[in-house]
Formats: C-alpha cells, structure tokens, sequence
C-alpha cells in the first residue's frame, strides 16, 4: 500500500467537506474490524471521518453491504439504479454504476477505487471518455489470459464477461447487449431477463442473459470442441464405466469390415468410436445404441420420411415421455456423406406434423459423448445419478426449456452472400429455415412459433437438413 492512496483518500474527504456534503458519522476501527471482508487502509482512512455522504436526495451508506466481493453503496430511488464497489487487494474499487431496467440498463465505471470516487463526489457527473464492449465469456475461457480465464470460470454459451483490470480512462461505459431479443415477435411469454455481478473483487463484470419466452437475438460463441472428441469420448466412456459399473454400462464395438457393408459412409473419427462402443447405457438416460438394428429406433414411414429419408440421419436412441417420443439422431450430409449435428427430432407423427421442431444436442456425435461423459462424472458425485443425469439431459426431448432459435421465412435470406442460406431459398415458398451454426448448444427450434407458420394439423411436408444440420428448413404442406 503507497503513502499516495492514503493522502487521496484524506484529500477525498476535504474534497468533500468544502463542497458542503452532508457527512454521516465516521465508523470505528472495532466495527470495521468485524466487517466480513479485511478493510485496506485507504478505505479505513474515510470510513473512521464519514459512514455515508448525503448528495441531494442520494444517501450514500458505507456500512457492511457485502455480497459476491462486491460492496453496495448508496440508496438510490426506485429507478433501477446501484452502485457497487469491486472490494479486493490494497484499494477498493472499480467503482460501477447500473442504471436502468432490464435490457436497457446501462453500465458505467466511474473510478478506478473508491477513494478516487469520492473525489468527485459533489461536482456534475463527466460523461464517458471511453467504451469497452463486453466478450463472450466462452472466449475469454479460451483464450490465453489465465486470470480472465479463471474470473469466468469455463465460460458460459449465454454470459459475456468485460474485463474491468485496465480500462483506458474513466469514466468508461460498458457495451453490451442480451442475447435474448425483443426486437421480432416472441416465441411465447416474452419474460427474458439478465443478470448481472462484479467477480474477482472487481476484476470484471459477468453478464448473464436468462432467456425466457423470446427468440434468440444474435450469435453466441460455443465451447470448442476438442480436435480429438472421438478418442477422449472412447476414454471417458471406458474410465466411467470401469469406476461406475452400475451405473454406466458399454456394449461391444462393431469392425471395419461391418462399417463398410452400411448404406452409408462412415468417417474416421465415427470409426474410432464405433470401434471400441456400440453403445451406451447410462441410469437415468435413454440407451443409445448406435449400432444399426435397434427395433426403437423405427418410426412410421411417413415420420422417416418427414425426417429425410434415408441416407439423410442415423438414429442413435428413442427418447420417450409420458405422452410423446422423440429420435436423437446424428445428420448426415447424403452428397459428401459427412456425419454431423446431433438432433432430436419428435418421432410422433401428430406432433411432427403440427408442431415441427427438434433440439439440436451437439456437434457431433463424438461431442455428444463427451457430454454425456462429463454429465456422467457430475452425477456421480451425488447421491441420486440418475436424478441429476436425467434432469442434466431435458434438452434429449424438443421443447423443454432450452432457448429459443429464431426460424425466418425463406425469404428473408434473399439476396444473401452465404452460400449455405442462398442454397435454401430455393425451397417453396412458405418454407421457414433457421441456421444452427451459431446458436448455443443445446437449443430448441421450433418452427411452429414463429406467427407466419401455417398452424393446424398436418402443417408440416417435411423437414429438409443442409450441410450435415448445420441448417434446417421447415416445409409447409401448403408450400409444394
């Protein structure tokens, strides 16, 4: 701690003294020594002369408001706005004002600490003198700054995170907007929200979008799937069932010689799993088997071919609640033969006539695995594995909970430059498409919301998959 941060704060106080503030009581060492975070010496420096500061109809409290190593600061009306204070190392700070509701509210670092704070306390409020725009947190997880890194925790697909360590001048507004978006008619209630907290003790700010009832409004970034999934997921597999027999069973691989007597091709990394594990038996989970044959994996004719026929996917478990059933499955592009996205996809012909949709599960079947995997171990540290593995893997059946991927009509993509869209909007007109590239994993897709979908019974002709499931159009009876 410098001789300069304790003058500042004794010059704060003066600062505000002169300006005529009305000054509370000061705190005394004792209570502040029972504070439930240690107190650096700046900050005791002000609070023994002034417990709070009056600034118009704002009263500033310094009492023991603590909560995630942030301190609150002021009683504010009832306008949506607080005042926090990062309370970590030497000198607290930064020093962050909220204001606002919901989506609109509005971020401001106005201090580097607290005690630079009150400096200008009392004097008209500068407007920014810069901006920093938030990341997605799965890419600060990611990238090369340990300590970032570590602040967001392995990142989340729906949280954006703005590094507060070294902001270019104060005071700095923060940019950032939901992925959520009210801006298109909502999927349903239209209840979305976000949330907001310091970590770090002021290192950076997370912001979290908690959509509900709404549409997707803009890209997230994925966690990355590792380059060698197929042999880690064959790893974990083996690893969890040797430590957990009963809860976590495989069945025996298949050979090289069986995969290339299959009506489709089977690549590499699918050998290296299909190889060592035909399935997967998991409490609490459907079975996937994932082997050819399995007597579930069959649906009404008309079902396959609303899903595309053959070629086009690769049933991988039947997933069944109490009054409908789903096919988790991995597409398959039938002009390259590539395996890609993992889908679940309603197997019921009702259902999937009038209200089409599906989940997508991960990019791959080797991701897929590796989730499981991972869920696997997280259950296992419970009590009840099978409680938690089912309530970790809702998203196996469409439509339960997941946020929301916005479907357009087909020809909102006129005109577009990616080649993947512009090969869609040859699809009759009615069609509704969606581009599963850059939505989070998992997600629901359900073309039936969007309020240009024919509703009614027998809607749906069929669905129709792009690039392995990267995209997916919805055609309408009522389309050709």
């Amino acid at each position: 701690m410098s001789d300069t941060s304790v003058d500042q704060a004794f010059a704060a106080i003066a600062a505000l003294r002169a300006r005529g503030l009305e000054l509370l009581d000061g705190i005394p060492d004792s209570e502040l020594d029972g504070w439930p975070v240690a107190v650096p010496e700046p900050v005791r420096a002000v609070l023994r002369e002034i417990g709070g500061v009056r600034e118009g109809a704002v009263r500033y409290t310094f009492g023991p408001r603590f909560a995630d190593e942030q301190w609150a600061v002021g009683d504010f009306p009832d306008d949506g706005t607080a005042l926090v204070v990062g309370v970590r190392g030497a000198e607290w700070g930064p020093v962050l004002r909220a204001e606002g509701w919901g989506e609109e509210t509005e971020f401001v670092v106005e201090a580097p600490s607290f005690t630079a704070w009150l400096l200008g306390l009392g004097t008209e409020r500068s407007a920014p003198k810069a901006s920093v725009a938030a990341v997605p947190s799965v890419e600060a997880a990611e990238g090369p700054d340990a300590e970032l890194a570590e602040l967001v925790a392995g990142g989340d697909q729906l949280t954006d995170v703005v590094d507060l360590r070294a902001l270019p001048d104060y005071p700095c507004r923060l940019v950032w907007e939901p992925y959520h978006s009210l801006d298109y008619d909502t999927a349903d209630t239209g209840s979305s929200e976000f949330e907001w907290e310091l970590v770090g003790g002021g290192r950076a700010l997370l912001l979290r979008s908690l959509p509900s009832g709404d549409f997707l409004g803009r890209p997230v970034r994925r966690h990355r799937v590792p380059a060698d999934a197929a042999r880690l997921a064959v790893t974990e597999l083996r690893a969890l069932a040797a430590s957990h027999p009963e809860l976590v069973t495989l069945d025996e691989g298949c050979t090289d010689a069986e995969m290339d007597a299959w009506p489709v091709p089977v690549p590499d990394d699918i050998r290296t799993v299909l190889r060592e594990i035909g399935g997967v038996r998991m409490a609490g989970l459907p079975a996937l088997r994932l082997l050819p044959g399995a007597p579930e994996h069959v649906v009404d004719p008309e079902v396959h071919r609303m899903m595309g026929g053959d070629g086009t996917y690769w049933p991988v478990a039947r997933v069944r609640y109490p009054h409908s059933s789903a096919l988790a499955q991995i597409r398959i592009d039938p002009d390259t033969g590539a395996w890609g996205y993992a889908v679940s996809v309603p197997a019921d012909l009702d259902r999937l006539s009038e209200e089409p949709e599906l989940s997508l599960l991960a990019e791959s079947l080797p991701h897929l695995l590796l989730t499981l995997a991972r869920i696997a171990r997280e259950a296992a540290g419970t009590d009840s594995f099978a409680s938690r593995a089912r309530s970790a893997t809702d998203w196996f059946m469409p439509n339960t909970g997941e946020p929301w991927t916005r479907p357009v009509p087909v020809e909102e993509w006129s005109g577009t430059p990616d080649p993947l869209r512009a090969a869609l909007t040859a699809l009759p007109p009615g069609t509704h498409v969606a581009d599963l590239r850059d939505s989070p994993i998992p997600t629901d897709l359900s073309f039936h919301r969007s309020w240009k979908w024919p509703y009614g019974r027998d809607a749906l002709d069929r669905l129709h998959f792009t690039a392995a499931g990267r995209l997916v159009a919805a055609i309408p009876k009522t389309g050709g």
